[in-house]
């Protein structure tokens, strides 16, 4: 699963990865949740382009997006065959820009939030699909999901799934929708290797969706940290944990 995720690294840094020519000025997010405009490249007339969408899929067909759960991950164990992503994993691949996630383990009383990144920092690439949905009238709305798989060594023993991270090296299979067929691309939905992330322990505060600061990302001391989060941020105990479940209520991992 992944519901919560980073944007930090500069614009310049981004375009340079990803090899868009557009001049985005998204700034820096340390809390990326569901609903929320996000950035996504895609590939149009052969070239990468730099886009916003808003997390949390919604399939062509649906009659009223009102009615429908959004989908925030996709398993990828099931793109190919599921009906609401088997057309985007055909022509509309993506990928999100990131620079690390948040994935929450669970003890059972409580849940205890670790921030997943690149080791010594930089962005990297989930993999995601998108699509427009089309209203009665006209409207459109450009949604987006994040694949997931199993995780890695490493993260396994935080949580059982981890968005798929895609090499540089292979952007241009996933990318490209025209060339590459979605078997071919669906290669590519494994897990990051181990020596590719690290984790570490950060602050309740992340459970508000509302909070949005580089403190996110600091990792808690070993003893009293989380007593200190919930000082310094009254809604991230109880009420913030609350507000976590009721977004995990709709992703689908």
């Amino acid at each position: 699963m992944c519901g919560r995720y980073t944007i930090t690294s500069a614009p310049e840094a981004m375009q340079a990865l990803f090899g868009y020519s557009e001049e985005d000025q998204f700034p820096p997010r340390y809390n990326v949740a569901p609903t929320q405009p996000i950035p996504i490249v895609h590939r149009a007339n052969g070239e990468p382009r730099f886009a916003l969408m808003r997390w949390g899929f919604i399939p062509a067909w649906v009659k009223d997006p009102g009615l429908f759960s959004l989908l925030v991950n996709a398993r990828g164990e099931s793109v190919l065959d599921k009906p609401a992503f088997r057309n985007a994993m055909k022509r509309r691949r993506c990928l999100l820009p990131a620079d690390g996630f948040y994935e929450w383990k669970d003890e059972g009383a409580r849940k205890r939030p670790y921030f997943v990144r690149k080791k010594g920092g930089g962005p990297i690439a989930f993999a995601g699909l998108w699509e427009t949905w089309t209203g009665p009238d006209g409207e459109e709305i450009d949604t987006v999901c994040i694949i997931t798989t199993a995780s890695n060594r490493m993260l396994a023993p935080i949580h059982d799934r981890m968005p798929v991270i895609v090499p540089p090296e292979a952007f241009d299979i996933w990318l490209d929708c025209d060339r590459v067929d979605p078997m071919t691309a669906a290669a590519l939905i494994a897990p990051a290797p181990e020596h590719l992330l690290e984790a570490y322990e950060v602050s309740l505060a992340v459970n508000r969706a509302t909070s949005d600061s580089p403190v996110l990302i600091e990792p808690v001391a070993a003893a009293g940290g989380t007593a200190r989060a919930a000082a310094e941020f009254p809604m991230a105990g109880a009420a913030g944990t609350a507000a976590g479940s009721a977004i995990s209520g709709f992703l689908k991992d």
